[in-house]
């Protein structure tokens, strides 16, 4: 399940990805406008910023932005970058890999076949899943009013 620190990283950076271009953005509009409290924000906002997914200036005029370019951020790095690894278990993490304890057989165990492949597709979603492509979401959402709309990735 994909934590609430997760899930307000996400909304932060999609504020900073529709913001992209005008300059810096302070973290009072961030917390304001996508309604996530102040100091959960900062400390999101740090990690983030350890992981190269932000950069900061500080100061009277300071603000945060993307280190990169909105289609260069996939939701599977900020996803790990605040939750760790996506796998469910361990086993069948690429960048986290542990063995498990119990387990007298990796190439033969039914529960890891299935793990990974709960992995492999939910890697294949959130790391070919950028946020321009969130932005585009957003701005669909925008347009239709109430139409019902066909989301495709």
């Amino acid at each position: 399940m994909l934590s609430k620190k997760a899930k307000y990283a996400l909304k932060a950076l999609l504020y900073l990805t529709k913001q992209y271009e005008k300059g810096l953005v302070i973290i009072s509009d961030i917390s304001e406008k996508e309604r996530i409290p102040r100091k959960f924000l900062e400390a999101i906002l740090v990690d983030l910023k350890t992981n190269g997914i932000l950069h900061s200036v500080r100061g009277k005029n300071g603000g945060y932005y993307l280190a990169k370019q909105p289609s260069e951020i996939s939701m599977g790095n900020i996803i790990r970058a605040i939750d760790g690894p996506l796998a469910p278990i361990p086993c069948v993490s690429q960048l986290y890999y542990r063995k498990c304890d119990e387990c007298i057989d990796e190439a033969r165990c039914e529960i890891r076949i299935v793990m990974k492949k709960v992995r492999d597709a939910t890697a294949d979603i959130l790391d070919n899943t950028f946020l321009t492509n969130l932005e585009a979401i957003s701005e669909l959402i925008d347009d239709s009013s109430n139409e019902e709309l066909d989301f495709q990735i």
